[in-house]
């Protein structure tokens, strides 16, 4: 079994079988890494491996793509792309940017 703490998703651990998707596991236990696509077009799911980056897969091509090489040295993966092989990770993820709306001003 792998153990992964959720720590931007309010420190949250689960624990799954070895070998299973970062992003997966976070929709199905509800551990809020942020996505939209899930299949690495988008980027939005990047995020941190705080400890246990030696715990997860290779990186994939998909990732080359929204990832510097000095990102990945710091432990910045991509959640969709990720498989956690063995043992125990934390990631965190940065926040979301908050809404903004456009206004319009009409003078008289």
């Amino acid at each position: 079994m792998i153990e992964v703490t959720f720590l931007s998703g309010g420190g949250r651990t689960v624990t799954a079988p070895e070998n299973t998707n970062l992003l997966r596991l976070s929709i199905r236990e509800k551990g809020g890494i942020p996505f939209k696509c899930g299949g690495g077009i988008c980027g939005t799911c990047r995020c941190r491996i705080e400890q246990g980056i030696e715990n997860t897969d290779a990186i994939k091509p998909k990732e080359r793509k929204h990832l510097t090489e000095a990102q990945f040295a710091e432990g910045w993966r991509m959640a969709c792309q990720t498989f956690v092989l063995r043992g125990k990770v934390s990631v965190s993820w940065p926040p979301r940017p908050a809404a903004t709306t456009a206004r319009t001003e009409v003078q008289a």
